[in-house]
């Protein structure tokens, strides 16, 4: 038996309105919305479960770093930087808060997007290698 990490199952986001958001999930992202009550609803999205939890007003996933900057806890990977030009205008058009597409020095390109509650999340064009390998891309 092989004792190590494999994979992250289920991310947990903390949102105001169940129903709208997951609502705005289905409809904007493309989730497939799996269970839904007053408290929570788990949508499937990009190979994974998100939990999306009834939490008290103003919270959400982002964090600050040292120098009081918001920061996103979860990446998205697309296959390419066509892909990643394409999802940012789809995103617009669905009128979808992004931030611009930037060059962080590193591979690839990179932007943010934001849900209703403002949960901040990055999209990167680099989709990893063996993702790449295990589903034939």
């Amino acid at each position: 038996m092989d004792n190590k990490l494999l994979r992250i199952g289920t991310s947990y986001l903390p949102v105001s309105d169940v129903e709208l958001s997951s609502q705005w999930y289905v409809n904007k992202l493309g989730a497939v919305l799996s269970y839904k009550d007053e408290d929570k609803a788990i949508l499937n999205l990009a190979n994974q479960s998100f939990f999306l939890v009834k939490a008290k007003e103003n919270q959400s996933a982002n964090f600050y770093n040292i120098y009081g900057e918001e920061c996103f806890s979860l990446t998205f990977e697309v296959n390419g930087l066509y892909s990643l030009e394409t999802i940012y205008r789809e995103f617009k058009e669905k009128e979808i808060k992004v931030e611009e597409i930037e060059n962080r020095g590193h591979s690839g390109r990179n932007f943010v997007f934001y849900d209703l509650d403002g949960n901040k999340f990055d999209v990167w064009s680099e989709l990893s290698p063996k993702f790449k390998e295990k589903f034939l891309f």
